[in-house]
């Protein structure tokens, strides 16, 4: 039974239809960042900084110290980074060892590490091989396991969790040629037909789906009877019928992982296979990230610790000017950053892992500021690591090995974490993403005064509604406790941190205003000001991380471990912070958004095209997006399965 094989055509009212009702619609549980853009600072809902139980720390540090081996021992990264694939036998490796099964529970044969343990292993992975993390966050974060954990039924659980804790790897497969981010086009289908389904389309970017043996797989059901139809979350198994791996890509960095293009031709998956309902897939989908976006930052702690550890050791042995470089203030300052910068990473993650774990609070808007906030501040730091090592930090590790020198591999890492800002939700999307869960609140009560298709009476009763909530909420962003000098004072040793809450208090209200007046001057065309709203976001997710690193700064100073330390490093960050968040208040009016908008009319227009002059384009021929049309493949299939 064939599937249609015409590409969805959709408007963009349509497609943002498609992503709000994928959202989670409902706020059952507090949420620190949620009340943050809202003008309160709930530190009550972080300090004292959650801590796991000691039976989960004790299971947490006994796999770390055996997977510390294992990555000493069996992990050669420039073999990797050479040969562009983790070779057979250590994946295999992290299989004996339970890698595969780090999140899933034991009663399924996993190791049922928390989430503060799992990044932590895919912190220490990640720094022995970048690769390597990716295989088993991909695997656990977004493959098979996450989502079955969340939605699967006891049998789905029984069957395939066991696989995926000690042999099966899986991949999650979203992406197509010509659909990224806008899923309301996703064009792969899955035909009701008896008692499974038959899917056709092809997926792209399919990270460790080269060597997978089970997928999670999205594809579009048609509504008919008895069908509700949408978009709808498969297990696949990957040796089904119809299913060719027809390229292995390559990528500037993390050139071991296994990612391909993936095509169905009449698959047949059974009915059973289906997660949850028809139509729930991207609600699934964004589900499974809310936690799953949390394994990025992980590989940027860990990029962080590196950094630091090369700039220190780098900066005490090169000298310039008869002194070490790490005393020339211009390096210092590159180096104050990265410390102060990994020591807030780490902050961020350690309590948004902490608070997923609990489950006491909503972290959706946690967890994807700490994706955003980790992958743009790790790319800044490897590039700073690579200036200061300046001619080395170009050169690779493979030739400083050559020449006699410590093959320091900056620039791969560099080249690593480029990526980051892409996956699982670019930096520009993960701005919309986060703006419009910080703007839930006022859309749940003034929505209705803004959408066109609203008739008068719902506009009158949403009127009526918001100057209720209005009246309550506007008055509560004049003053409050950061205008308090004593507020916040048992963070006060020896270093004042309070203040730096205090700011952060002043500063969350600051938010609510701006965002408030901006929603009063634009209000429909808000959604349109994406300049304005993703700084709206950098401000929440700077005081965020200057929350975080506070709590966390007094959670080791009274366990006694790094106390004074802790505190001169959050003192740093937040100073750093402040600064950051001083210049995006100031864009939020005084920028180049409308300038920039007539720029770019000119250059799709043709207006600049004489500016191109002069140069030789050394791009080769070809689409810019590959026909990606229904049929049998055409080419070898590149799958190959790890025994």
């Amino acid at each position: 039974m064939s599937a249609p094989s015409s590409k969805p055509t959709v408007t963009e009212r349509e497609a943002r239809q498609v992503a709000e009702a994928a959202r989670e619609q409902d706020w059952r549980k507090p949420s620190f960042a949620k009340e943050l853009f809202l003008g309160r600072f709930r530190l009550d809902l972080i300090h004292p900084h959650p801590l796991p139980p000691a039976e989960d720390s004790r299971r947490g540090e006994e796999f770390l110290a055996k997977l510390r081996v294992f990555c000493e021992t069996q992990i050669d990264a420039a073999r990797i980074e050479r040969e562009a694939r983790i070779p057979d036998e250590v994946i295999s490796g992290l299989k004996e060892i339970g890698a595969l099964g780090m999140k899933i529970d034991t009663k399924y044969g996993g190791l049922g590490l928390t989430q503060v343990y799992y990044n932590k292993a895919l912190a220490l992975a990640g720094s022995a091989c970048p690769a390597v993390g990716v295989l088993l966050s991909a695997h656990q974060s977004i493959g098979v396991p996450q989502p079955l954990k969340l939605f699967g039924t006891d049998e789905q659980k029984a069957e395939f969790l066991p696989r995926c804790a000690r042999t099966a790897i899986s991949a999650f497969l979203l992406t197509e040629p010509d659909v990224g981010s806008d899923p309301a086009r996703l064009a792969t289908s899955a035909v009701p037909d008896g008692d499974s389904y038959v899917l056709d389309g092809v997926k792209l970017w399919t990270t460790n789906g080269v060597i997978a043996d089970l997928l999670v797989v999205m594809a579009r059901v048609p509504k008919s009877e008895g069908h509700k139809g949408g978009i709808t979350a498969f297990v696949v198994e990957t040796d089904s019928p119809g299913i060719t791996v027809e390229n292995r890509n390559a990528f500037m960095g993390l050139r071991g992982i296994e990612n391909g293009v993936t095509r169905f031709h009449q698959v047949r998956v059974p009915a059973a296979n289906r997660i949850g309902p028809e139509g729930a897939g991207l609600k699934i989908a964004l589900t499974t990230l809310n936690t799953g976006r949390l394994s990025l930052p992980a590989s940027c702690v860990a990029a962080g610790k590196w950094c630091l550890k090369i700039a220190r050791e780098w900066s005490a042995a090169r000298e310039q000017w008869g002194r070490p470089i790490a005393e020339h203030e211009a390096v210092g300052a590159k180096i104050s950053f990265i410390a102060a910068t990994t020591f807030a990473l780490e902050a961020v993650l350690d309590l948004s892992s902490q608070m997923a774990d609990e489950d006491r609070n909503d972290i959706r808007i946690e967890g994807a500021l700490a994706k955003l906030f980790s992958s743009e501040m790790g790319w800044l730091m490897a590039d700073e690591l690579v200036q200061i090592r300046g001619g080395r930090g170009f050169e690779t590790a493979e030739s400083l090995a050559a020449r006699g020198e410590k093959a320091v591999p900056a620039e791969q890492v560099l080249r690593d974490l480029r990526i980051n800002r892409i996956f699982e939700g670019s930096t520009e999307i993960m701005h919309l993403l986060i703006a419009r869960e910080a703007v839930d609140a006022h859309l749940k009560v003034a929505g209705d005064l803004i959408d066109p298709d609203k008739s008068l009476q719902d506009k009158a009763k949403a009127g009526a509604n918001a100057g209720v909530f209005y009246a309550k909420w506007l008055p509560k962003l004049v003053a409050g406790t950061g205008q308090l000098p004593g507020t916040y004072g048992e963070f006060r040793h020896g270093i004042d941190l309070s203040r730096h809450l205090r700011y952060v208090e002043r500063n969350a209200r600051k938010l609510a205003r701006s965002t408030f007046y901006a929603m009063s001057r634009w209000q429909g065309r808000m959604e349109t000001k994406q300049g304005f709203l993703g700084r709206i976001v950098d401000i929440g997710a700077e005081l965020f991380a200057m929350s975080a690193v506070c709590v966390r700064a007094e959670l080791l100073r009274t366990q006694g471990d790094h106390g004074r330390e802790a505190y001169q490093l959050a003192d740093a960050f937040c100073e750093q912070s402040r600064i950051r968040v001083e210049e995006l208040f100031g864009r939020l009016w005084t920028n180049t958004d409308d300038i920039d908008h007539k720029v770019v009319k000119g250059v799709m227009g043709g207006a600049y095209t004489w500016l191109e002059e002069g140069i030789v384009d050394p791009s080769g021929e070809g689409p810019w997006i590959a026909d990606a049309s229904d049929g049998p493949s055409k080419v070898e299939n590149v799958h190959r399965t790890i025994n």
